[in-house]
């Protein structure tokens, strides 16, 4: 591009449909980086005109061979219309009595592998295009180069699965054996899950029973020491009719076991909150601190009515 004149840049451009101005020392690289640019954005349209104008071909050429294989019925071969007529169909490709996998690492164990080109081509031709043609189950895989991609045509077979393949008495109760064997050891694995999910069950039951039984004491416990707080005020033993909730803790829980016992102590709180009806829970002004207290109440002797 560097060896063009000023006239053939100027031809460049206009043939790309850009009008270039006055091309001098200044606007000669301005226009060749454009020209290139240009050249650049022309090519990228032409590959993707190209890319629209294949891909119609592309869809004709594939409907064009689902149809070749929807209209070839195998009429001049009906012993082959069947894989299972073919007995070199259920034959392994190493002839060994057992069914092991071919060269392919991920063929299932419980079927055979072949070389496709290990027999005549016509046979191989026949019992593949009915394969391809028929809606229902075989038996028979046709496998590629990947074998995880679907096979749709002949030329992409590389090797055949069968679900049947010929085995020997001894192959047959050998994986009759280790399928019994693998039906049993998950069945005890799963009856041992499941126990071990029954004596977890069952020992959260009995740590939720003795936490409830823990709260139940400690409640008692609790009601035990405000109502003593409260006689000794009446007897002028006491100077506040009240007692402070860390105050009544502190008195029941040692410091050692205060973090373990701490959600018995937060249920024994809210159950006293809401079922006892002799402990109120005020809050007052304590050596310059607000806090939570409680008080006990004793019962009216008379009721409004009585009086």
């Amino acid at each position: 591009m560097a060896g063009l004149s000023d006239l053939e840049l100027r031809r460049e451009l206009q043939a790309l449909g850009f009008q270039p101005g006055p091309i001098t020392d200044t606007t000669r690289d301005v226009y060749r980086n454009k020209l290139r640019r240009l050249r650049g954005e022309a090519r990228l349209r032409d590959e993707e005109r190209l890319r629209e104008e294949a891909r119609p071909r592309g869809e004709e050429r594939l409907r064009e061979e689902a149809r070749l294989r929807e209209d070839a019925p195998l009429r001049a071969r009906p012993a082959a219309a069947s894989p299972r007529a073919e007995p070199w169909l259920s034959q392994p490709a190493s002839g060994s009595a057992y069914a092991t996998p071919g060269a392919y690492g991920d063929i299932r164990p419980s079927a055979a592998s072949w070389n496709v080109t290990s027999s005549s081509s016509a046979k191989f031709e026949a019992a593949l295009t009915w394969i391809l043609s028929s809606n229902k189950d075989v038996g028979i895989w046709l496998k590629g180069e990947d074998q995880s991609e679907l096979v749709t045509t002949v030329d992409k077979v590389v090797c055949l699965e069968s679900a049947h393949p010929r085995m020997g008495v001894g192959c047959r109760l050998s994986r009759a054996l280790l399928t019994a064997v693998t039906n049993v050891l998950i069945f005890f694995w799963c009856l041992a899950f499941l126990w071990g999910l029954l004596i977890l069950l069952k020992y959260r039951w009995r740590k939720l029973e003795e936490e409830e039984q823990a709260m139940y004491e400690m409640v008692k416990k609790i009601i035990d020491v405000v109502q003593d707080h409260y006689v000794d005020w009446e007897q002028d033993m006491e100077r506040y009719p009240y007692v402070g909730i860390l105050h009544v803790r502190d008195s029941l829980i040692p410091p050692q076991s205060r973090r373990r016992m701490k959600r018995v102590w937060d249920r024994a709180v809210e159950f006293l909150a809401s079922n006892e009806s002799r402990i109120q829970t005020e809050s007052h002004r304590v050596a310059g601190e607000d806090m939570l207290v409680w008080r006990w109440t004793k019962p009216s002797s008379f009721s409004d009515s009585e009086r």
